[in-house]
């Protein structure tokens, strides 16, 4: 009975340690701009005889395979991949043993840039899927095949747990590599990445091909076996003109495709997604987005859709960072903020990740909605129902990094440091998720930033409405504090 006595102690303990601290813990390294110099890693993207861009052995192999969810509640998957030679079957085959008891067909297609002319892409929506369940799939060229798996989300639920992986301009050099290698030992289960995939608009002529190519062959390490939620950046445009190509995203959209008539969007571009218990909602940076376009119409009412009693948790990725304090890339993002970010505080959005600037940045929850050419407000203040903005833009590409921070740092800035990593958004429960950032210090993972998320919705219910604004403050914590949340 003692013992009995002796763990509900221990669990009192716990539970008042965890209030305790996530009071504390939910403004992180508050107003931190580190001071931590990398010895940097050449960044030169890695050879192509490299053995991470190693094409599969057999004729015609399947290669380049990639998953992504395949619809608005998580029970389908898109799978794609390329065959190089000949177009083979559109069919994935797929059960949740390797019987494989079903089949699914897909489509083929190849597109044309400058010269190059890519191989044969598939694309396979494979539905009707069960929740939570390890699936087994067998794509088959007709003269060779090859096996892969999944696991599919656990129903749409408010309390589920659920482990968000969050990337962005990756590239593919060893940065790139070290990035990939440390999310994949991260335990996430699904990857939300915020632009930039290849940079391959960094090379001439065949070579852009070439380098979609083996960037696919790299990142299916891990985007075969798990969904990898796309968004497009500033590389994946690929204007062109002296090289007679003009039409914007045309490798991106031929090679990635996305759930977006699931939620009603006219454009892969833009669209969203509900998996486990997080209503995600993908933004394009570079498609028209002022009033009565179609992205200004379709987020309207698609965060309308959002029920956070279902998806409590509401997340907006975007390629341009709104809120950024680096001299790269600086105010960017202010147009769309002009246009959006209203939206964003009424509908209490929990965290923004955008990628972009080649740094990490985390920012207070603040707002500049009360300014006007006429008056108001013209600089940030504290916003208890806004969001969290995360720069995440250090997957490691070829460009290095943006080590030029504006000083003084802004009030609304709580951590920044030009460094490469990844990022992870775990979430617990329907109230408090945990968030890391990861630094690559030189190819070995180290837990830099870590804070307690607190949920904009529930939060909002259990305090009321009546949210007043506060003076931006500075807390600088103690390492032990976030060392204790990180274990948690």
């Amino acid at each position: 009975m003692s013992k009995v006595v002796e763990t509900r102690s221990m669990l009192l303990q716990v539970l008042i340690l965890f209030f305790f601290f996530s009071a504390f813990v939910k403004n992180g390294n508050a107003g931190i701009t580190s001071t931590f110099i990398r010895s940097e890693w050449p960044s030169n993207d890695i050879p192509l005889d490299n053995e991470v861009f190693e094409v599969p052995k057999g004729h015609n192999a399947p290669q380049q395979v990639h998953i992504t969810q395949g619809d608005y509640n998580g029970k389908a998957v898109i799978i794609s991949w390329v065959t190089p030679d000949e177009p083979g079957t559109s069919k994935v085959q797929y059960g949740v043993s390797k019987n494989y008891d079903f089949t699914a067909e897909g489509t083929v297609r190849n597109y044309t840039f400058y010269n190059y002319t890519s191989g044969y892409i598939h694309q396979c929506l494979v539905d009707g899927l069960e929740y939570d369940t390890k699936y087994y799939y067998k794509i088959d060229s007709g003269d060779s095949y090859r096996e892969f798996w999944f696991q599919t989300p656990p129903k749409i639920n408010p309390d589920i747990p659920y482990k968000f992986g969050i990337i962005g301009d990756l590239g593919q050099t060893y940065n790139s590599l070290s990035t990939l290698e440390h999310y994949m030992q991260s335990g996430a289960q699904a990857v939300l990445f915020v632009g930039d995939l290849a940079y391959a608009d960094r090379y001439m002529y065949n070579d852009v091909g070439i380098r979609w190519d083996t960037w696919g062959r790299f990142v299916e390490r891990s985007a075969a076996y798990q969904p990898w939620m796309w968004s497009a950046g500033n590389h994946e445009i690929e204007y062109m003109p002296d090289m007679g190509e003009v039409i914007p995203f045309k490798s991106y959209l031929n090679r990635y495709p996305t759930p977006h008539l699931a939620s009603k969007s006219s454009s892969p571009l833009w669209y969203a997604i509900r998996r486990a218990s997080a209503h995600i909602i993908v933004l394009s940076s570079y498609s028209p987005f002022v009033k009565y376009t179609p992205q200004w119409e379709w987020l309207r009412k698609e965060l309308k859709r959002v029920d956070r009693k279902k998806t409590p948790w509401l997340i907006v990725l975007m390629h341009v960072p709104i809120y950024n304090s680096n001299e790269a890339h600086f105010m960017e993002g202010e147009s769309m903020r002009a246009v959006f970010e209203e939206w964003f505080v009424h509908y209490k959005v929990d965290v923004i990740f955008a990628g972009h600037v080649h740094a990490y940045e985390r920012s207070y929850r603040i707002s500049n909605i009360h300014y006007n050419v006429s008056g108001g407000d013209c600089y940030p203040v504290a916003d208890k129902s806004a969001p969290v903005y995360i720069t995440v833009g250090d997957g490691g590409n070829q460009e290095g990094l943006a080590e030029r921070f504006r000083d003084p740092q802004p009030d609304y800035s709580a951590f920044r440091e030009a460094s490469y990593g990844h990022s992870t958004l775990e979430i617990k429960n329907k109230t408090h998720a945990l968030y890391h950032w990861n630094r690559n210090d030189d190819g070995k993972k180290v837990s830099t930033d870590a804070f307690v998320l607190h949920n904009q919705h529930w939060l909002y219910l259990h305090r009321g409405s009546n949210l007043r604004r506060r003076k931006l403050k500075k807390h600088h914590l103690r390492r032990r504090v976030v060392d204790w949340a990180s274990s948690f």
